[in-house]
């Protein structure tokens, strides 16, 4: 049997006043080109189809025109549900993508039975079974405890789903001994692992609870399909624990990525080999680093790749601490004639975060949420003790509003 397991697709993102649309339907033209190539039986997303829980009209409609290609292969599509995904949105079409031969698992089941999946072949025949694990809501598992520390919460949430992978995959292999004993078994998450290697487009999933899933708590199963970070990756460089990656660059840390689909092919010996697939680049992306004097090189090399008519999306980052008014308009006259476009200008900032009072010159735009609140919260020169407490909670609070998304 073989499996295609890619990740993390974000249909609709909006990347700094950028769609995304043009790249992801180049991707799922190719995708469906490879994977009647390929000969591949199970196309598994592991979690993250949409950027958000309301994705945009048109996202929705990559969607599903996606799902009648995939259908006209011949292959079966299972599709799990990411931290960024709607439960809601993606289990309202669940019955009738059914009978378009895609399973849809949007969150966790009471029963463990109910997550797990025959996979067939394209000759009919059973190839697999599929421990399908979606990501993992803590509400989902756990009941909160009043007067847990973050270490007991914590360590509650990492038992709280390692017994639900132990289920499911129990639950597997009941189905497999009744179908002969001779299947292999593949399981799904989206998650951060211990030693995952991520960027800055993926967002803390369990912040102040969980900070990565540990590699042994993982069931035997032949080969797990992980979604969430994405870089491609082996975890722990076990061949058999793999991040496919997203299939685009989603923040400008991951255009230097070679962005991948994975090729995985079993039998009832096991996993036999993983064969990465080298997704084409849709749309070129680059970072300019440097000082005003290096811009003219560094720009020059961040045009590879641009076209008049689809130009290389840019961002700049001043290493130089010299604050210019007129750095946008100098950075224009160098652009004239290159195929780019710039999307973002920002400095680099010195090792420790400045104070708000000394970097008012600072934007929004250059800032995370989290620096934000960092820099906020140092401008008041409160104790130590009063700043720690502070970041918990700021931390509570953002991991409530994050599990509450639909």
């Amino acid at each position: 049997m073989r499996i295609l397991h890619t990740s993390d697709w974000h249909l609709g993102q909006h990347f700094m006043g950028k769609t995304r649309q043009a790249e992801h339907q180049q991707f799922m033209s190719w995708l469906i080109e490879q994977i009647t190539l390929q000969s591949v039986d199970v196309v598994i997303i592991a979690g993250d189809v949409f950027d958000t829980g309301a994705p945009p009209s048109y996202a929705r409609e990559l969607y599903s025109s996606f799902i009648v290609a995939m259908h006209d292969t011949g292959a079966i599509l299972v599709v799990l549900g990411g931290n960024h995904d709607s439960v809601a949105t993606l289990g309202e079409s669940k019955a009738l993508l059914a009978r378009l031969g895609t399973r849809v698992i949007p969150a966790v089941s009471e029963d463990a039975a109910d997550q797990v999946l025959v996979l067939s072949q394209r000759d009919g025949q059973p190839g697999a079974v599929l421990c399908a694990i979606p990501f993992i809501r803590p509400r989902d598992v756990m009941h909160s405890v009043a007067g847990q520390s973050a270490q007991d919460k914590q360590l509650s949430l990492q038992e709280a789903i390692h017994q639900h992978y132990q289920a499911c995959y129990a639950a597997a292999v009941a189905k497999r001994d009744e179908l002969g004993g001779q299947l292999p078994i593949i399981a799904t998450g989206h998650l951060t692992t211990v030693g995952a290697s991520a960027s800055e487009s993926v967002r803390e999933i369990y912040v102040g609870a969980l900070e990565a899933f540990p590699t042994n708590a993982f069931p035997p199963a032949d080969y797990i399909a992980l979604g969430h970070i994405h870089r491609p990756q082996k975890v722990g460089g076990l061949e058999h624990i793999r991040y496919s990656g997203s299939p685009i660059p989603l923040s400008f840390d991951e255009a230097t990525q070679t962005k991948e689909v994975l090729l995985v092919d079993l039998n009832a010996n096991g996993l036999q080999s993983v064969t990465p697939l080298p997704v084409p680049c849709f749309q070129a992306m680059a970072t300019a680093r440097g000082t005003l004097a290096d811009l003219t090189s560094a720009l020059a090399k961040a045009a590879v790749g641009g076209t008049a008519d689809t130009p290389a999306w840019v961002e700049v980052v001043i290493t130089a601490d010299d604050y210019l008014s007129d750095l946008q308009s100098r950075i224009e006259q160098i652009i004239v004639g290159l195929p780019v476009e710039i999307l973002r200008i920002r400095r680099e900032r010195a090792n420790a975060a400045a104070h708000l009072q000394g970097s008012a010159s600072e934007t929004l735009d250059e800032l995370s949420p989290d620096e934000v609140f960092g820099q906020r919260l140092a401008a008041e020169m409160l104790e130590e003790l009063l700043q720690t407490q502070l970041q918990q909670r700021y931390r509570q609070i953002v991991s409530a509003l994050q599990e509450d998304q639909p």
